[in-house]
């Protein structure tokens, strides 16, 4: 069993890397492989709506969110983590995603989401909300943990002061490794959930 972590900050060794270090521990714990991909620092377009994954099967844009994708297939549960930029994520991390969401060929249903906000004073609840959307439409459980997922600093390493923060990173991690477990065996049991068939519709038809 396998987590794919995304670091969307652009610092080496900044707050939201230590929150992920401390989640990829606790993987550790539970015997979860974990790996973490820093895409703060790379040159990610926005999606231009052309449409032509739906025909490849991938972006047309064969940069970095072609390389997440297989990663992704293969991972039981996703980690998304962004320090927060005018209380929301990282612009880089958020065109990461929705190329991501919008292009890849695989069902992620059942694969467990979880979002991380790190901030030095606020915005972090915006910012929260922001990441979870791209899990709930896509019929990924949402694990959480003992309290919102956000953590405060503002000099590399000053998270780790935010004790409590630290700590609901930590269940959060604990959380997730149930969840993907029981998925797994309620999978081999019942198998995956049945999803009714809806024609789409828009506000104006």
């Amino acid at each position: 069993m396998k987590v794919l972590l995304l670091n969307g900050s652009p610092r080496l060794h900044g707050n939201t890397s230590v929150a992920l270090e401390r989640m990829e521990d606790v993987f550790a714990e539970e015997g979860i492989e974990s790996e973490e991909v820093r895409v703060g620092t790379k040159d990610v377009r926005g999606c231009i709506a052309c449409h032509r994954c739906t025909e490849l099967g991938k972006c047309i844009f064969d940069d970095i969110v072609n390389e997440i994708a297989p990663k992704f297939e293969e991972s039981a549960g996703l980690v998304v983590a962004s320090p927060v930029y005018y209380a929301s994520a990282n612009a880089t991390l958020e065109a990461l995603l929705q190329r991501l969401f919008y292009s890849i060929h695989f069902d992620p249903s059942m694969k467990v989401g979880a979002a991380v906000a790190v901030a030095r004073r606020a915005g972090t609840v915006s910012t929260f909300g922001q990441l979870n959307k791209f899990f709930s439409i896509s019929s990924m459980p949402i694990a959480t943990s003992t309290y919102w997922n956000d953590l405060f600093g503002s000099a590399p390493g000053e998270v780790q002061q935010d004790t409590e923060g630290i700590g609901v990173v930590c269940n959060l991690a604990h959380n997730m490794a149930f969840l993907m477990k029981s998925i797994e065996l309620g999978t081999k049991e019942f198998g995956a959930p049945k999803h009714e068939c809806y024609d789409r519709r828009n506000f104006i038809a």
